[in-house]
């Protein structure tokens, strides 16, 4: 086979190399991706798509295939804890509680209110699918399953891969001048020594994709309901249960079980036992099921010591590693694509220096650090759950029966037991992803801060305070332009330019984006959003989110993150403009 010269080489064909291929696509950056397994994964694995996932899809049209398919918003707005599913005892089949949660029932207005996109949920086992077809539409020579990646070395010039074709067993070697690892952490990471961080052998984890006819017990509004009763060792021993589709709601035909066993447990592996521990879970004799397929997790929370070696960057697992509570393995990682591709793209183009792209680590792991922390934090917040109940760990079954019997009991105290799980429970419950999914510390990256005070922070992660202050994914509100309604969001577009965006007063910087344009080369879509602007804000909620004043601009990257801002017109808007375009773009 030939040898191949492209300015970037994908390892890895799951979600992150698929949506880094997209991507690229959409900025014209030519690039070769090698996947070593001849398909998609057929491994149970994440399933919520956060809001800003969603904005990243929409932004380059991939959002509505995923809505059009994934679970609609009245079969996702609860999670629910009970007993079990079936059974005939006297505690079998009991609600202990039900949380709405991903933005569904009274949550709705408000998700709906931050962000031009609800959530979603569609398994990676069919998004993968879905997210390849994309790709290989808007680039088909360049996706290449059943590939593997042998050996690589890097020098002044780039990177030198040799790939092994799995079929033909010929190999040729890629020349490329960035390489994205999106491989797991299977096989870059660990070459270039790169290591993880943080606590590992916690718990091992297994998850199990299996069909089955639960109409009977299932609720058509849940999308996650958790097990928790006297002869299981707390919620993650008994275990957490979702639909999967592809019918949403009560008639779901795929499931998928999580549960754990301690790593020394010799049963931990053991598939030909995974069964009876369904029926055993779930308190169904007979669950009918159809076929199963597992897939054994390590319930870590680690991050890589470096995202960039030289030329080579480590995005999505390879570059860190979830519990799955909150579902953000997945998102975060469609969020590093989302973060450098960009920067890529504007290197290749000769838009901008290459020590843009050292501005990836800092950005994307500072992100990651906070949400591997988050997810674990959710991960050991069932086990508040548990006490709040009344479970002690080791305590004989005939207290653990009392201990539920305590909670259900129409007495006073039942109703404090019930009382305190509600309060206890809450951070259990998927928080809105802006909360987690904001970008990194106005300090740190590609911007220019402005001296502001950083905006309020919930430390429970429930409400999401908007700002444009630099280093924060740009609010949205819908705007009126061109006789269409759109959002804050869609400046950008789906080529991902730069955009700035004026007001009323702001006349003198739509000249200086001009030249800026002239200066640099680089494409900025310039928007004065005001009564006599190209686009207007007829319900005011720009103005109320904004936080400048009729003279101010706000510059945004192509990812749809404040660069820099002004709150007022400058004495000399050019030389602000230029100055502030020349940091960000690191020339």
């Amino acid at each position: 086979m030939s040898d191949i010269t492209v300015p970037v080489l994908i390892v890895g064909g799951g979600g992150c190399g698929l949506t880094t291929s997209i991507l690229l696509s959409e900025h014209g950056i030519e690039h070769h991706l090698v996947e070593r397994h001849a398909d998609t994964s057929p491994l149970p694995k994440a399933h919520y798509l956060n809001q800003r996932t969603m904005e990243v899809f929409r932004q380059v049209g991939v959002a509505d295939s995923i809505y059009k398919v994934g679970t609609p918003p009245k079969n996702m707005g609860k999670t629910r804890w009970v007993t079990s599913l079936g059974g005939d005892g006297d505690l079998d089949g009991r609600t202990l509680f039900t949380l709405e949660s991903f933005g569904g029932g009274g949550l709705e207005n408000k998700y709906a209110e931050d962000s031009p996109c609800l959530s979603s949920n569609y398994p990676q086992v069919r998004l993968e699918p879905l997210l390849r077809e994309h790709a290989e539409n808007r680039a088909p020579t360049s996706i290449h399953f059943n590939r593997e990646l042998v050996s690589f070395e890097q020098d002044d010039t780039g990177v030198h891969a040799v790939i092994l074709d799995r079929e033909t067993q010929e190999t040729y070697t890629v020349h490329a001048q960035y390489v994205v690892a999106a491989d797991g952490g299977k096989t870059v990471g660990p070459a270039l020594g790169v290591q993880m961080e943080g606590p590992s052998g916690i718990l091992d984890m297994v998850s199990t994709h299996f069909t089955a006819d639960l109409s009977q017990w299932w609720e058509d509004d849940v999308l996650i309901t958790w097990l928790l009763n006297p002869e299981g060792a707390g919620s993650w021993n008994s275990g957490a249960m979702a639909a999967m589709g592809p019918t949403w709601g009560k008639h779901s035909e795929e499931f998928v079980l999580h549960f754990t066993f301690r790593p020394d447990d010799p049963a931990r592996f053991d598939e030909d036992a995974i069964v009876p521990r369904l029926r055993e879970l779930s308190q169904i004799a007979r669950p009918r099921t159809r076929s199963t397929q597992g897939q054994s997790l390590d319930s870590r929370r680690r991050t890589r010591d470096k995202y960039q070696v030289g030329r080579i960057f480590l995005a999505g697992d390879a570059a860190h590693r979830h519990p799955p509570t909150t579902g953000l393995g997945l998102n975060t990682a469609i969020q590093d694509a989302h973060n450098l591709v960009w920067k890529l793209a504007s290197v290749i183009n000769g838009d901008a220096d290459a020590a843009l792209l050292d501005t990836y680590e800092p950005e994307r792991r500072l992100v990651g650090m906070r949400n591997v922390d988050w997810a674990m934090f959710t991960f050991l917040n069932h086990m508040v759950v548990d006490a709040g109940i009344g479970l002690i760990p080791g305590q004989p079954l005939e207290a653990q029966i009392q201990a539920f019997q305590a909670y259900f009991s129409d007495t006073p105290m039942g109703e404090t037991r019930r009382a305190r799980l509600w309060r206890w429970s809450t951070p259990s419950a998927p928080s809105s992803r802006l909360t987690t999914s904001k970008s990194a510390s106005p300090t740190e990256g590609e911007l220019v801060a402005d001296g502001s005070d950083a905006p309020p922070r919930d430390p429970m992660g429930s409400i999401y305070f908007p700002t444009t202050r630099p280093g924060h994914r740009l609010p949205h509100a819908w705007i009126e332009g061109e006789g269409a309604t759109i959002s804050t969001h869609d400046l950008a577009g789906n080529n991902a330019n730069f955009v700035l965006i004026t007001g009323a007063a702001g006349d003198g910087w739509s000249e200086a984006g001009q030249l800026v344009k002239d200066t640099f080369g680089v494409q900025v879509t310039l928007a004065k959003i005001a009564a006599d602007g190209t686009y207007t804000d007829p319900s005011g909620t720009w103005a109320e989110l904004r936080q400048i004043d009729d003279g101010g601009a706000i510059l945004v990257r192509p990812d749809n993150h404040v660069a820099w801002r002004s709150a007022s017109l400058a004495a000399d808007p050019s030389d602000e403009l230029l100055r502030a375009f020349g940091t960000v773009l690191s020339r």
